[in-house]
């Protein structure tokens, strides 16, 4: 799978990782869990790394610290949760609990959830960086709502990485919060990449258009996600899914060719004209 470097440490991270939101929220029987055992299993196998997770995302911590745990594969993932509260104190024992959940001794990286209390927050997790308890840190959002925000903040902050929503219609990251963010060295997750399911209800019966072809894209969920991984500021993308069949599809994005920004913009065109 293609890898691109974090700029502040330069360590190679495959592109296509994993969302956990809602698909990992799961209950303890077999009947619930088989099916993500074999997403991660296959995630593994065809080199996917980043894992992102939060206490906000219900059981999904302690689900992946448990099948990871079990499958003897913990260490070989990127584990990537957050922040998610308000205070020191608060935030000082949710990361613990996120640590004991996910069955680590150090957090790959720790980002604040949606910017909630970031001030504090950041300054506890600068602090565990500093101890070797985490190896990088973050910020994230889900709205285009917050982008100014977030680009302020990484304007005035030394942060590692940043976790914003882009996808082939909601654009709004290219304008500056994107190129800010490469700018500064900042590596770069995108979040909801299919508009939270949107995109594959417009395309419902729709074939791929043959020139396609010609970047190794073999399917929808591909098409949507090597647009995204055609702008050069994007480090990773975490598609979610509890589907082995779709979490190899989602995979299939970090091979190949990808399109150049001529391609980029004709990805986007077929789209606008459907």
């Amino acid at each position: 799978m293609l890898k691109r470097p974090i700029p502040t440490s330069d360590e190679l991270l495959p592109v296509v990782g994993l969302g956990s939101w809602q698909q990992f929220d799961v209950g303890s029987s077999d009947s619930d869990r088989q099916p993500l055992g074999q997403v991660l299993t296959l995630m593994q196998q065809q080199g996917g790394k980043l894992i992102d997770a939060s206490p906000m995302y219900g059981r999904a911590e302690e689900v992946i610290g448990d099948l990871t745990a079990a499958a003897g594969s913990n260490a070989n993932f990127f584990f990537a949760t957050k922040v998610w509260t308000t205070g020191r104190q608060a935030g000082i024992d949710q990361l613990g609990e996120s640590f004991r959940k996910m069955r680590r001794k150090t957090m790959d990286l720790v980002q604040v959830h949606n910017l909630v209390d970031w001030q504090t927050q950041l300054k506890t997790l600068r602090e565990w960086k500093h101890a070797g308890k985490v190896r990088y840190i973050g910020v994230t959002h889900y709205t285009t709502l917050a982008h100014d925000q977030l680009e302020r903040l990484i304007k005035s902050e030394a942060i590692d990485f940043l976790q914003v929503n882009y996808s082939i219609r909601v654009r709004d990251a290219e304008r500056s919060l994107l190129p800010t963010a490469r700018e500064k060295g900042v590596a770069v997750i995108i979040n909801e990449p299919f508009e939270s399911g949107s995109l594959f209800q417009l395309v419902k019966g729709k074939a791929l258009p043959a020139w396609s072809a010609e970047y190794d894209i073999k399917s929808w969920a591909q098409f949507f996600l090597k647009f995204i991984l055609s702008n050069p500021a994007v480090t990773c993308v975490i598609p979610g899914t509890s589907d082995p069949k779709h979490l190899l599809d989602n995979m299939g994005a970090g091979y190949g060719r990808l399109p150049d920004e001529k391609g980029q913009a004709k990805l986007a065109a077929f789209l606008a004209s459907l």
